[in-house]
């Protein structure tokens, strides 16, 4: 192989080197990523407030990446969440799928209802799921509701989707003609 030939490939070689772009992960949580949030005294209708700072932190770090997202969905299911919320419609605990939220709807605010519980029904999960598992489980309670980046979401597990036949035939129902008497 001739020296300007080489020079080329090793320059090629260069290129599409330089052309790669991987996702980065870190494979541990960056420092005070993990913490609780600070909170304002709790009232009736919404939990403690914390910082806008804080929140978009906690936003960019659990519900901007698919890893922790789809953490939390299966954490969603190995804690029996489906139990009560029944993959995020509402059971006997309230839906999750929807903007209506009495304790706030925020990624702080999830996490703080996950760990301090609620009256009448969410029981207290503080001391017992450790913190990143908690803020995993948040960030995939609030992508139920369409919050965070599409990209990231986890998909919809198979025995919620419609089967291709089912959508087939209800998509020729939709444009059949009306009958007519």
């Amino acid at each position: 192989m001739s020296s300007r030939c080489r020079t080329e490939l090793a320059c090629i070689l260069l290129l599409c080197l330089a052309a790669c772009h991987r996702e980065q992960r870190a494979f541990e949580a960056p420092p005070h990523t993990d913490l609780a949030p600070t909170q304002v005294s709790m009232n009736a209708l919404v939990a403690g407030g914390s910082s806008a700072q804080f929140r978009d932190q906690q936003r960019h770090e659990y519900e901007d990446n698919a890893y922790h997202l789809s953490e939390g969905k299966r954490l969603f299911t190995a804690f029996n969440c489906t139990g009560c919320h029944a993959h995020g419609g509402g059971g006997s605990g309230p839906a999750l799928m929807d903007d209506r939220w009495i304790y706030g709807g925020e990624i702080d605010q999830i996490y703080l209802t996950i760990v301090q519980g609620r009256p009448n029904g969410m029981p207290a999960f503080g001391g017992k799921i450790p913190s990143q598992q908690v803020w995993q489980l948040a960030a995939y309670v609030r992508s139920l509701g369409g919050h965070g980046p599409k990209a990231a979401r986890p998909s919809r597990d198979d025995h919620i989707q419609i089967p291709a036949e089912q959508s087939k035939r209800d998509e020729e129902l939709k444009t059949a003609p009306a009958p007519t008497d």
